[in-house]
């Protein structure tokens, strides 16, 4: 029998949001990537929530978009409503969200991996990995072929042993439609890879032609919607309405009636499920006190009446779903189109990888999206983003790309996994990040699109707008700083509570015929308003740098340290932290752990 053979230097294993980034990043830096996918039907495919964005998840789809990413452009392309949350709060907490029409959505993905240069997008089933002493050599698929690579990039979603749940009912597979992959869970064990089980779960779709929106509330967009890409100036497209109606008392008796029926309590699933994204099961008994539960009804698409039941995500039988929803406000004739279904699947406890997504154990063998715990399509693209990135550098040659928590949500999330690992889905949140006012979204291309040119990832184009928008904004600073208003500067005059961009300009002929875009003059009024606070972040950032900064080498023997605790001394020794910052923010680590850390570490060697 002839074995076919296909060299490149990365493979991306799985094209959801993870594995296209990571193709994308991997391609657009020089490596001659594929990216391999068991349907290229569902390149990009949305299988839960049609929406990208939402609290600190929108800051991460700006962050990706600032690297150079794609997620940001395709969703201003075919979102088809637009909203800002937490407006009334303060800069930091506002975040960007959207919906998407799912299917445009997947199309455009799907063509941008198509036209991208460097990048093959083909049909494979992975059945295992190739490693010889150590190292990454490729992979085997069905049909007796191989693809040698320097770097694989695993992003399998939540297709590994996956098992769909519908009441009692139980099927194999990783998303409706779809089937599931073992082998790889076999293969990553053969290599001493650890892996554990959780769940995600899904609400129904119902037919939006049979829903009663004269009985429901309506939920529209925004007036001015914000584009996530700094690369757009407007979103020009039209936007349609959203809903919102709840659940009630009838409904909470169906569930509570049918609790034995559900897997999470009949005993049929024992994996942990997200704790911020419960099943309406979940919700039902762990806030019992509660008369009722918020509905989101969100349309999939333009050309299509589904409507995705956002808030009630379940696993509960077809019998008690319909039982549910029909004692819904609005939905009492809605026909359902798909049921929801909870599935369960392999993951790998990310505490096995260093802070690039490379794995401690096979050299050049990356992780990246809800293989590594987390949950939601944002996160899981920015850490495909990151392993790409980083593999594409390996194989040049060139040094780590790791971000960190005071520069992006991106080191936060990436932190977080590989220092303190999961006991549940992972999902960011604004209260996650202790530098959340430096962080925000309006800033993530000043913030990181220097790193991404840096790197050769960020276009010519993009490097000319923000060099463009630098200079707006700097234009207008010193006009700020030098002008004044009854003997002071007029920057004092805006931090001013009471005072916006056109109340200044009415006191400065300079500011207001200055010609600058909407952007830059949003940004400087935030920069000056928070001007104190973003000091005050700064300055504990440099005091932290100073006392966290020492670094810790790979070969440092923490068993060697007989002051150190046995607890202490397995922890240091599982996470391998880079520096005694990250030491210091593994669970269960003390001062006086770091005390003895430091004293060996400024030993003469």
């Amino acid at each position: 029998m002839t074995t076919s053979s296909y060299d490149y230097d990365v493979l991306v294993i799985g094209a959801g949001h993870a594995g296209i980034e990571a193709a994308l990043a991997s391609a657009r830096l020089g490596a001659k990537t594929a990216l391999l996918t068991m349907s290229c039907d569902t390149v990009g495919a949305m299988s839960c929530n049609p929406a990208i964005g939402g609290v600190a998840k929108g800051q991460i789809v700006r962050e990706i978009d600032a690297l150079g990413g794609e997620m940001g452009l395709v969703i201003d392309e075919t979102g088809i409503q637009f909203r800002m949350l937490n407006q009334s709060k303060g800069p930091a907490m506002h975040s960007p969200r959207a919906q998407a029409d799912k299917k445009a959505y997947q199309f455009s993905m799907k063509h941008r991996v198509e036209c991208q240069e460097n990048l093959t997008l083909r049909q494979e089933m992975v059945e295992s990995l190739v490693v010889e002493k150590g190292r990454i050599l490729g992979i085997r698929v069905r049909g007796d072929a191989t693809y040698h690579a320097s770097a694989v990039i695993l992003t399998t979603g939540t297709f590994l042993q996956a098992i769909m749940h519908t009441g009692e009912s139980k099927s194999p597979g990783g998303r409706a439609g779809e089937g599931t992959t073992g082998t790889i869970s076999d293969s990553l064990r053969e290599l001493g890879f650890e892996l554990e089980r959780f769940k995600t779960g899904t609400p129904a779709r119902l037919n939006g032609r049979t829903i009663d929106y004269s009985r429901v509330e309506r939920q529209p967009g925004d007036d001015n919607p914000v584009p996530f890409s700094f690369m757009n100036d407007r979103i020009s497209q039209p936007q349609l309405d959203c809903y919102l109606t709840e659940t009630n008392g009838s409904v909470h008796d169906a569930i509570r009636n049918n609790l034995h029926r559900a897997p999470m309590y009949s005993g049929q699933i024992n994996s942990t499920g997200p704790r911020y994204c419960p099943s309406i099961e979940d919700k039902v008994v762990r806030f019992a006190d509660k008369s009722s539960h918020q509905i989101f009804l969100e349309p999939e698409g333009r050309n299509t009446q589904e409507v995705y039941c956002n808030g009630i995500s379940t696993s509960l039988p077809r019998d008690v779903q319909d039982q549910m929803i029909h004692s819904i406000r609005g939905l009492e004739k809605a026909e359902i189109m798909r049921y929801g279904y909870a599935v369960e699947y392999d993951f790998a406890p990310p505490t096995q990888l260093t802070p690039t997504l490379e794995t401690k154990k096979v050299e050049g063998l990356y992780f990246a999206g809800q293989l590594n715990g987390t949950t939601g399509y944002e996160e899981a693209a920015g850490q495909g983003l990151i392993a790409g990135i980083n593999a594409a550098l390996k194989i040049k040659g060139s040094g780590p790309f790791i971000l960190d928590r005071n520069q992006a949500y991106l080191g936060v999330l990436i932190d977080d996994l590989v220092t303190k690992g999961v006991d549940e889905p992972y999902r960011m949140f604004t209260s996650r990040a202790e530098y959340r006012l430096l962080l925000r979204h309006d800033n993530a291309d000043r913030r990181l699109t220097p790193l991404a040119a840096e790197i050769g990832l960020a276009s010519d184009e993009r490097i000319a707008r923000l060099t463009e928008y630098n200079a707006e904004i700097e234009q207008a600073l010193n006009i700020l700083l030098n002008e004044r208003y009854h003997g002071n500067p007029l920057e004092e005059r805006l931090r001013r509570p009471d005072v916006d961009w056109a109340g200044i300009c009415q006191l400065s002929s300079s500011l207001a015929e200055l010609n600058i875009s909407e952007r830059a003059r949003d940004q400087v009024c935030v920069e000056v308003k928070y001007a104190g606070y973003i000091r005050r972040q700064t300055a504990d950032i440099e005091k932290q740098a100073k006392i966290t900064q020492l670094r810790i080498p790979d070969s440092f023997n923490y068993k060697g340290i007989p002051q150190l605790r046995m607890e202490a001394r397995e922890k240091l020794d599982r996470v391998r932290p880079l520096n005694l910052g990250q030491a210091s923010r593994i669970s269960g680590i003390t001062p006086a752990d770091l005390a003895v850390v430091t004293m060996y570490l400024k030993q003469p060697r």
